[in-house]
């Protein structure tokens, strides 16, 4: 009934052997093959890939720099570059050759392991991933065709080669005639209009001092000989073990010291004689830690020193970020605690007879200068019990008068959720409208918060250059605000010859420590006006803002969000909008003060703006020896919805708002001046900060954000002017400002509306 199983038919196996012994045959074969089809022409073609990959390992390196110094460095990346080219460009090679396609796969895997290397170079260097890939494809297709043309040359093929060659150099072309390379706005110039020149001279020139250069320092420094064994004075070193815990051994292999022995380092320029001087205190800011940037400030130190103050430029490269052992926490509070230290150290050499500085310092004058991070330093060290009460330290600023401060493009971060808060203290910064690392004006929001009490002598200041950048404050932190590979896609088409920023900083430097160290008042024109000192700075469009202890307030739109009260009086407007909001910066992010903006939204009349003044500024003006009216405006013009506009750079052709400024006295007797008869409202710089707009939002995180941001002006309009027009008006009997916009679109923001007093503010040419 049932099959007996014995006898049942047996089905053939399958040959499994015999078949895997096939497939690792063929295998084998093709990877025999995969140089087969790599001939002459296409090895030779293998040098564009490796040409495009050793230059994106170079450029990275530079980037992040060993110590070792660049020649070392780019040995080192090239090395680095051939060795990952080669073994990826093999390994893909042998990948490649199991598809079995005939192809020359050395130069494929190559040409892809190319493409891989610079895109994450790209992307690890602050591109996003779709900029990285794109622009990685562009040098990996470059560097194909450039090898391709040298083996087309190389096999005799000379009219392709050159042909292919000639492509490759012309194929850029097509960007710069579509205008991604074009700035976002044609070079602005100053402002028009006649002021009486400061009188005084060239602030920038050399004094009349001989100096002497030196060094002060732990004289056990790995890596400078002015710091070790050619130091000219032994300092002592600083335990900053209460602040830092995070300081990586690759840290103190590279300096030699950790946290509880920072050194104190400097670079001095000393006058000649028998003094005592005025000090001034410079400190650089976050750079590459291997790349030293206290040098790149002797360019002041040299004129200072020459025109009889000290000048001090301070070692903290050993604060500032690696690559390699990151940064160490805290490094605000050190860098600034480190500047008290130093000062600390400069009053015990001023005791010891036979020291250079024995009897040399004049306690009483001592400014502080900083640069990006240090620029926020200074600040902090002259507002310094707010973070070092407790701190013995803190006695040295009893001893030195810290009378003023200078900020060139700093930054103004919250530490331990306070900012510095300047009292008295004169107050200067500068700032780049082309400034790619520190982007954002945050100088204006310190500015904001230096005040004075009525009659102080003191002043702040501000100056906003439009075609100024960050690293040309400093002559060894090169041409890029942002660390390679990114800053080669940063816009340098505008941006200002290094010796003509840096002749900003000498004139505006010098001139603020003549007018605040050594009593030459004349000085302070220039930073009441900046058009009286013209013949001494290089041509572009500058902004500028002045207040002092003669300032009466009457609006500054901080006390409450009722925008019918001001400080000073009562405020209403006919025919405009009106709204108190907060100034921005290119984030959008407030800087902390509110202004009035005005906006002549409709209708072909003039809209008015107007401030009926309180009884107790009346009288306080009547008595005061005011000399004419100030206020801050910020031009808006160029905020156009996008809809009004074809692009975001045809909002930057916006004309000018046509502003006129009335006084109104007791007797109802007014006098009207048009605005741009005492200076011209210029237009905000508009600043596209890479070379392509695209790449806008694609470098550093997007970070860069509007083209512009609200940067006021200050205006001084004198009595004598207003005279001009009605010489019946009372100047000490006001009871009205008003502000009129006369045409449709006109919009500006105001801020700090007042009366300036004493006769020391310059005057218009008549």
């Amino acid at each position: 009934m049932g099959m007996d199983l014995e006898y049942a038919p047996q089905l053939p196996q399958p040959q499994r052997p015999r078949l895997i012994r096939r497939i690792f045959g063929e295998l084998g074969r093709r990877i025999m093959l995969t140089y087969a089809y790599d001939t002459t022409l296409w090895r030779t073609a293998l040098a564009g890939p490796w040409t495009i990959c050793t230059l994106s390992f170079i450029i990275a390196v530079l980037g992040i720099p060993t110590g070792m110094g660049t020649p070392a460095d780019i040995i080192l990346a090239a090395g680095a570059g051939t060795i990952v080219l080669a073994l990826a460009g093999n390994l893909l090679a042998l990948l490649l050759s199991l598809a079995g396609f005939r192809f020359p796969k050395l130069f494929a895997g190559t040409l892809l392991s190319t493409y891989g290397a610079v895109l994450l170079i790209l992307y690890f260097g602050g591109l996003a991933i779709e900029a990285a890939a794109v622009i990685a494809a562009i040098a990996a297709l470059i560097g194909a065709a450039g090898g391709l043309s040298a083996g087309l040359l190389r096999s005799r093929r000379t009219v392709s080669g050159v042909l292919l060659a000639a492509a490759i150099l012309l194929a850029p072309l097509p960007l710069y005639g579509a205008g991604l390379s074009q700035p976002a706005t044609d070079t602005l110039t100053a402002a028009a209009g006649d002021v009486t020149p400061v009188h005084g001279a060239d602030p920038a020139a050399p004094g009349s001092y001989s100096y002497e250069p030196f060094t002060y320092g732990s004289g056990e420094d790995l890596h400078r000989a002015g710091y070790g064994k050619d130091v000219g004075l032994i300092s002592a070193s600083a335990d900053a073990s209460a602040f830092i815990k995070n300081w990586p051994k690759l840290r103190t292999i590279f300096w030699g010291f950790d946290y509880n022995a920072l050194p104190l380092n400097a670079q001095v320029w000393m006058p000649e004689g028998e003094g005592p001087f005025p000090l001034v205190m410079m400190v650089h800011g976050n750079h590459m830690m291997e790349d030293y940037s206290e040098e790149g400030y002797a360019y002041l130190g040299e004129l200072l020193a020459s025109r009889g103050f000290i000048a001090v430029s301070v070692d903290e490269n050993f604060l500032n970020y690696s690559a390699w052992s990151g940064i160490p926490d805290n490094d605000f509070k050190v860098r600034t605690w480190m500047i008290l230290k130093h000062l600390e150290q400069i009053g015990t050499y001023a005791e010891q007879p036979g020291n250079p500085f024995y009897q040399k310092v004049d306690y009483s004058k001592t400014a502080l200068l900083g640069h990006s991070r240090g620029g926020q330093a200074v600040a902090m060290a002259a507002d310094a019990s707010r973070w070092f009460k407790d701190d013995p330290v803190l006695a040295v600023t009893d001893q030195f008068t810290i009378s003023s401060v200078i900020a060139l493009a700093p930054t103004d971060k919250a530490i331990d959720d306070q900012q510095a808060r300047l009292k008295d203290v004169n107050y200067l910064t500068l700032q780049g409208a082309r400034d790619g690392d520190v982007h954002d004006f945050y100088g204006d929001r310190q500015y904001i918060r230096s005040s004075y009490t009525s009659g102080s002598t003191a002043f702040k200041s501000s100056l906003y250059i439009a075609d100024a950048n960050h690293s040309q404050f400093n002559t060894d932190w090169g041409l890029y605000d942002q660390s390679l590979p990114a800053g080669l896609f940063l816009n340098r088409a505008q941006i200002m010859d290094g010796n003509e920023q840096r002749q900003i900083a000498k004139v505006y430097v010098s001139a603020f420590l003549e007018a605040t160290l050594h009593g030459q008042s004349q000085y302070q024109d220039l930073f009441r006006d900046y058009r009286s000192g013209l013949q001494w700075l290089p041509d572009t469009a500058y902004y500028s803002r002045f207040q002092s202890g003669g300032f009466i307030p009457v609006a500054n739109y901080d006390e409450d969000r009722n925008k019918n009260t001001v400080t000073g009086g009562t405020a209403a407007v006919t025919g405009l909008g009106w709204i108190e909001e907060t100034a921005k910066d290119r984030e959008s992010k407030g800087k902390s003060t509110y202004g009035l903006l005005l906006e002549h939204d409709a209708g072909d009349e003039a809209g008015s703006y107007s401030i009926t003044l309180k009884d107790s500024i009346v009288r306080e003006l009547a008595g005061s020896g005011a000399a004419g009216l100030t206020f801050s405006m910020a031009n808006r013009n160029a905020d156009l919805p996008a809809e009004d506009s074809e692009s975001d750079s045809a909002s930057a052709a916006a004309p000018a708002p046509d502003v006129e400024v009335e006084l109104t006295d007791s007797n109802d007797v007014s006098a009207r001046l048009p605005l741009d008869e005492v200076m011209d409202i210029l237009p905000l710089p508009q600043t596209e900060f890479t070379i392509s707009p695209w790449l806008e939002e694609r470098v550093s995180d997007g970070k860069y954000g509007d083209l512009s941001e609200a940067v006021f002006q200050t205006y001084e309009l004198p009595f004598e002017s207003f005279l001009e027009e009605e010489p019946a008006l009372n100047p000490g009997e006001l009871t009205e400002i008003t502000f009129y916009l006369q045409e449709e679109g006109d919009r500006i923001m105001l801020d700090d509306i007042g009366f300036y007093t004493g006769d020391e503010a310059p005057g218009r040419l008549q």
